[in-house]
Order: structure tokens, then C-alpha cells, then sequence
């Protein structure tokens, strides 16, 4: 099977672009301010990359294109695959689509699709919101003819669309292709939703601390650029890093609740350790899920504290960058990467107090970075872990 690099990363926080982002997440800073982008609702913490909530189609635009140039490529690419994955899509479209045919004398949906006026008019503006638009507006982007996959899977959204980009690679199908994760979640549904079920922190984001009360919605994404490494070599270009393997797994067990053996998610890490030929002793750092809900947390000291007994440096980024749901693995991975290169382990933002007895990184440290483990669990207990190295 041909070994997979990743020769370019686009990555977009309320910190930033990827370097600027990498910077002032290594000073400790937090892209996380209290906003209140609609009037009927609360002021809430939330990570915004402007004041006004973003576009998805817009932020995919930067996000990739800033990808390409990182990894010295230049458009059409019409054998590149492509594997944009989003767990909300164009949610923010149909929330808008809805509220007007709810307006008084709308006439409701039918109608606005008939009006010659209405924004909805044109069959291809309704098609453009469909759940797959990020993957297809890559594809147009870089005038892919390969295989365009659009995944979904929660939080662990972004995990599986760059491991289904390794796959792809892994296989012989492609030699390159353009993986990861877009979001742009802050509507009003679910900011309704996420309170409802009383997910939203108060204050702040602070994973695998005491005073941790809920997670920060945030909005951004990374795309990376995944080349065999005979294509990467050939080119001349510098690398990453490479994928060593990946594991996924289902609890199978409650809509939102992970289930409290973590049996499911220890499998996952199980069998990315074996395809990735590492024992747990091997790995140099754990780029946590760490959203800051007490449940969430409490799960992922208990399992790394039993499958790595012997102490591994842990810590999680979100409470820097919030929550990006779907995105959320793929900006962890851009983060580890960018471990790899600087030899540098990113800080674990908001941790004041910790509640758990691991190596919670709580200043950016120089550290031999070598092997790390990245991981997300979503919703509907997925559990989604890649291994990158040097």
C-alpha cells in the first residue's frame, strides 16, 4: 500500500489562518468572546471568525484555496479526489428558508419557490444547500474529475473525511487529494438545540478542568492536501507528516450520551494502534476531544488513563478555537501537524484548575515529537482516532 503525506494544510479559527492561528494558540490565547448574533437570543461565549456568523461556501473557498498554496499546487486538478466532510452543512440556508415561509403572507414554501423574485426561485440556489455542497463546491473549485465524497459523522466528521482521503490514496484510486472539514453552525436552531439539551457553557470553554460547564459552538475548519508519498517526493515539497492509521468505532448506545465503559472508543484507539504498528508507549502526544462538557471529559481522562498508564502529554485546543462540531478533528489534526514540524506541544487554553491526574499540557512545550494520536467522538457515539508521524 503507497504511504500517504500531507504536504499542505488551510486552516481558518476565530484565532486566524493556520500560522496565525498556531501562534497565538502557542501564547495561550482564545479566539472565544461572548456575542449575540441574534436578537431573540441569550448573549452566549462563541467563537466567531468575524462578528457576523460565516458562510460555509465562502469559508470552503478560503480554506482550500489557502490548502493549494501551501502545498505549492495550482489549479484545475482534475485527478485530485476530494473528501469535504460538515456535520451542519448549509443548515443556516434552510433556517432561512424557513423563517420566510413562516412570514405572514408567504404562502409558505410552495410559493417561494414560484416567485420569480424570491432568492429561492432558481432550482440551482435551492440545490447549492443541500448537506454535500461543501465537497461539491471543492470539486468545481479545483476541477476535480476524481472521486468527491461529502461524510458525515458528527463531531467525528472530520476525522473520517481525511481518513476516507487516505484510503482513497491507500487503494490506488488517487495519488492526490484535498480532505477535511468545514462549519459554519451558529444559527439560531442550533444554539436552541445545543441549549436545550444544556450542552452551552456560561463563561468560557475549559476542557478537563473543575470548573468546566459546557462547550463553546465555534465555526472554521482545516483542508489538507494528502499525496502518496512517491507524488510528494517527486515534487520536492516539504511534508507534514505522515498517516499511520486510523480506527473507528460506534457506541451504538444513546443519541448524544457516550456510554460510560468507553469499551467502543478504547477499541478505536486499539485499532489505530495496531494498523498503525505503535504500542502505546510510542506515543508522544494526544490531541484530546476535550470539548469541556463534565460528561465528555470525564470519559476521555478515564480511558487515557487506562490504555496509557504509564503517562502520555495530553491536551485539547478547543478552548481556544470552541467547538467546531464536524470541523473539529480536522483542525485537530492541522494542530498536531504543526506539532510535528515545530516540535512544539499546544496548550491545553482555559485549564486552570484540571480535575484529572494526566499530563495536561498547560504551557506550549518543546517536546520530541515523533508519534501522536488524534481523536474525536461525536454524537451517536462515533469514535474516529488517526495516527500521524513524523
Amino acid at each position: 500500500m503507497h504511504s500517504v503525506v500531507i504536504t499542505g494544510i488551510g486552516l481558518i479559527s476565530a484565532l486566524g489562518g493556520l500560522e496565525q492561528s498556531w501562534l497565538r494558540l502557542l501564547n495561550g490565547e482564545s479566539g472565544i468572546r461572548p456575542y449575540q448574533p441574534f436578537p431573540e437570543l441569550p448573549v452566549r461565549p462563541l467563537a466567531l471568525i468575524d462578528r457576523v456568523p460565516s458562510s460555509l461556501t465562502t469559508l470552503t473557498q478560503f480554506i482550500v484555496a489557502d490548502a493549494l498554496a501551501d502545498a505549492d499546487l495550482q489549479t484545475p486538478m482534475p485527478n485530485c479526489g476530494v473528501v469535504i466532510g460538515s456535520s451542519r452543512g448549509c443548515q443556516a440556508s434552510w433556517e432561512e428558508l424557513a423563517r420566510a415561509a413562516a412570514e405572514p403572507g408567504s404562502g409558505g414554501v410552495g410559493k417561494l419557490f414560484s416567485r420569480p423574485h424570491s432568492p429561492w426561485f432558481k432550482g440551482e440556489t435551492w440545490l447549492e444547500t443541500l448537506p454535500h455542497q461543501a465537497a461539491i463546491a471543492t470539486a468545481r473549485q479545483i476541477g476535480s474529475r476524481a472521486p468527491v465524497i461529502a461524510p458525515m459523522a458528527a463531531c467525528a466528521t472530520g476525522i473520517w473525511a481525511i481518513a476516507r482521503g487516505f484510503e482513497l490514496i491507500q487503494m490506488g484510486q488517487c495519488q492526490r487529494v484535498v480532505a477535511g472539514a468545514v462549519e459554519a453552525p451558529i444559527t439560531r436552531l442550533t444554539l436552541a438545540g445545543f441549549d436545550k439539551m444544556g450542552a452551552l457553557a456560561k463563561t468560557g470553554a475549559y476542557p478537563f478542568d473543575q470548573r468546566r460547564d459546557g462547550l463553546v459552538l465555534a465555526e472554521g475548519g482545516a483542508v489538507l492536501v494528502l499525496e502518496s508519498a512517491e507524488l510528494a517526493l517527486s515534487r520536492g515539497v516539504p511534508i507534514y507528516g505522515q498517516i499511520l492509521g486510523v480506527g473507528f468505532s460506534c457506541d451504538a448506545y444513546h443519541v448524544t450520551t457516550p456510554k460510560s465503559s468507553s469499551k467502543s472508543a478504547i477499541s478505536a484507539i486499539q485499532q489505530c494502534l495496531n494498523r498503525s504498528h505503535l504500542s502505546p508507549t510510542e506515543i508522544d502526544y494526544i490531541h484530546a476531544h476535550g470539548t469541556g462538557t463534565r460528561l465528555n471529559d470525564e470519559n476521555e481522562a478515564q480511558l487515557i488513563e487506562y490504555l496509557f498508564p504509564h503517562g502520555v502529554a495530553v491536551s485539547s485546543t478547543k478552548g481556544a478555537t470552541g467547538h467546531t462540531l464536524g470541523a473539529s478533528g480536522a483542525m485537530g489534526i492541522a494542530f498536531c501537524l504543526m506539532a510535528l514540524k515545530d516540535q512544539i506541544l499546544p496548550p491545553c487554553v482555559g485549564l486552570g484548575k484540571p480535575e484529572f491526574d494526566l499530563d495536561l499540557v498547560t504551557q506550549a512545550r518543546r517536546h520530541n515529537v515523533r508519534q501522536v494520536l488524534c481523536w474525536s467522538f461525536g454524537f451517536g457515539g462515533q469514535n474516529a482516532i488517526v495516527a500521524l508521524g513524523q
